[in-house]
């Protein structure tokens, strides 16, 4: 039985960086449910490193900082596969280069460049493909758990994960006025991916996540990646505008016995 009534559909992807990657992920989920995934990687070189794994699908080249190759890939697209069902949006970018720092201490140049990259991408994507999703399109994006929970060593980017999940609701409405296309996004906790090994400390959170969560087990990027495949699909169709958390029960286990007495009593 196709439950997620996926079967022939179109799905274009952004953002897979290797077999890690929650977009690499949801690319196989949708294949298994006979989506014809489209793949669209930031550079020439990813492109060939990517083309064994990938296999077969197509894979076009657009940086999102460059307005004109989103203009060349909608033209590409458009000859191409131009009837799209559904979006995935799993680009972020943040630089740390300068190691973690307060807040406050956050430069204007980083702050607006993962703004531009993380989230106005979206933006800029979904208007240019606009023509080309169908009247009941599905698109989603990637963000994060929580974007209120002062994580130092995530710092600003959750201000811009905010800012994409509020994004939401902006594009929702405003493609109300020619479409059905709905926006959504996937909120996973800590997932073990090469973007995040980029993060400072991000692997002494990624444990404590492990101990904060019931089942004492971080969520699995296959996990976020399921849910990602029934946003795309017709049986998500009373979900819009929305972040649906998937982290495995964590933001209710943050008093957890175990956790207290390890914090309060260690050496």
């Amino acid at each position: 039985m196709d439950f997620l009534q996926l079967d022939g559909k179109t799905i274009v992807i952004f953002g897979v960086a290797n077999r890690k990657s929650v977009a690499y992920h949801i690319g196989k989920t949708i294949t298994t449910a006979g989506a014809q995934p489209v793949y669209v990687v930031r550079s020439e070189s990813r492109r060939e490193q990517l083309q064994s794994l990938l296999g077969e699908f197509p894979i076009y080249v657009c940086d999102v900082e460059h307005p004109d190759q989103i203009t060349t890939l909608r033209d590409q697209l458009q000859s191409n596969h131009p009837e799209i069902h559904g979006l995935v949006h799993s680009i972020a970018f943040a630089d740390y280069e300068e190691g973690p720092k307060p807040f406050h201490e956050t430069g204007k140049r980083q702050f607006l460049r993962a703004v531009d990259i993380s989230c106005y991408s979206l933006i800029a994507i979904s208007n240019a493909l606009k023509d080309l999703l169908t009247e009941n399109a599905s698109v989603i994006t990637i963000s994060i758990s929580t974007t209120t929970m002062a994580s130092e060593n995530y710092g600003f980017m959750a201000p811009v994960k905010a800012a994409l999940d509020s994004s939401l609701a902006f594009l929702t409405k405003s493609f109300s006025n020619f479409s059905q296309v709905r926006f959504n996004a996937v909120g996973p906790s800590l997932l073990k991916t090469s973007a995040s090994a980029g993060i400072p400390g991000y692997v002494d959170s990624y444990l404590f996540a492990e101990k904060a969560i019931p089942r004492k087990q971080a969520l699995q990027t296959q996990e976020a990646a399921n849910v990602a495949a029934f946003l795309l699909s017709p049986r998500s169709s009373g979900i819009c505008a929305q972040t649906v958390v998937v982290d495995a029960g964590m933001r209710i286990n943050y008093f957890d016995n175990e956790i207290i007495k390890n914090t309060l009593y260690e050496e």
